[in-house]
């Protein structure tokens, strides 16, 4: 099979009520079993109750300050060299940046106990807004970890 060609990157259609791409991608995420218009309920009722909690007209504005506190820059990747293996800091790519950071804050309000997914986005879209909570907390994690294998950087591919 030729290796040639590679396969585009898909488009990915704006949301009806934002027109943005970004919330379409974060509601593709969200959602479970197909249930596309359940994911788009929750997410909007969140990012509205989000938007009033931090006084912010706009909610797309405030969930990409949110999202962008949460973007990691740097993660480590395994790489093999004779019989050994490293842990070598990489840069990420927007896209993959941004990916990252939907999942995690995802994850994060889904382990949220004693609350349903609409409330812990809420939470987590907070607690990203004012850098602090869970998926900040993951993103320190990941920077630390790309700081302490920094001797290895010389690794990469």
């Amino acid at each position: 099979m030729s290796r040639r060609h590679r396969a585009g990157k898909r488009k990915v259609p704006p949301d009806p009520k934002y027109h943005s791409v970004m919330v379409t991608k974060f509601v593709n995420k969200l959602m479970l079993n197909g249930k596309k218009s359940l994911a788009r309920r929750i997410f909007y009722e969140a990012i509205e109750a989000f938007a009033k909690e931090v006084n912010e007209d706009n909610p797309v504005i405030a969930l990409e300050t949110a999202l962008e506190h949460a973007m990691p820059l740097l993660e480590v990747k395994s790489r093999r060299l004779g019989g050994a293996t490293y842990q070598v800091p990489m840069e990420i790519p927007s896209e993959r940046r941004l990916s990252m950071a939907v999942g995690w804050i995802i994850r994060h309000a889904r382990k949220k106990v004693g609350r349903n997914m609409r409330e812990g986005l809420t939470m987590e879209f907070v607690d990203c807004f004012r850098n602090q909570g869970a998926t900040i907390k993951t993103k320190e994690d990941t920077h630390r970890m790309a700081e302490a294998n920094k001797a290895f950087a010389h690794y990469k591919w």
